[in-house]
């Protein structure tokens, strides 16, 4: 973990001024412990700080304690991105796309190459060629993942947008307005 994703890796965001009354778990104040084991190995913190910050994290109740502790070690403000423009929805979209169908092809390639080699040492050329039904399945999937390109890239934006939207409410309820 980066200090630059510390607060990414919470499942509520301390910061948030609607959790920071919520009661903080084991696993967040873990995360922060973590913080703290690292910017003391860095030399940020000395002994007797990471020992005294170790012990407030420990005691800590409600996850609005936890940002306190860290706040000369990473940024506490949070960071809001702004909504990404249709542009961008695109890119990211076509992005997904090109993984997936990176994917589909190294599943081919792996998956075929496994089961011929299996078959070649177990079998040798007189037997049954059964890495064909595999080789095939994998194929077919690579050919969806391609021929379907249009149709992946509209559905992984119009999700995008429909959490870009639900942030952005979000947002605005959590600063009240």
């Amino acid at each position: 973990m980066t200090t630059s994703d510390l607060w990414g890796e919470f499942p509520r965001d301390p910061r948030a001024s609607g959790n920071r009354d919520l009661r903080a778990a084991d696993s967040d104040r873990d995360l922060v412990r973590q913080l703290l084991t690292d910017a003391f190995a860095d030399g940020r913190l000395d002994r007797d700080e990471f020992d005294e910050r170790s012990e407030q994290v420990g005691a800590a109740r409600t996850l609005g304690e936890l940002p306190v502790l860290v706040s000369d070690l990473v940024p506490v403000q949070a960071r809001v991105p702004g909504p990404l423009t249709p542009a961008q929805l695109q890119e990211r979209a076509i992005e997904r796309w090109h993984s997936d169908r990176r994917e589909a092809a190294w599943g081919l390639f792996a998956a075929s190459v496994i089961c011929w080699v299996i078959w070649l040492v177990t079998s040798g050329v007189d037997g049954f060629p059964w890495p064909l039904f595999v080789t095939t399945a994998a194929a077919l999937n690579l050919g969806r993942v391609q021929f379907t390109g249009g149709q992946r890239i509209a559905e992984e934006r119009r999700r995008l947008e429909k959490r870009q939207a639900k942030r952005l409410e979000a947002r605005r309820v959590d600063e009240g307005t």
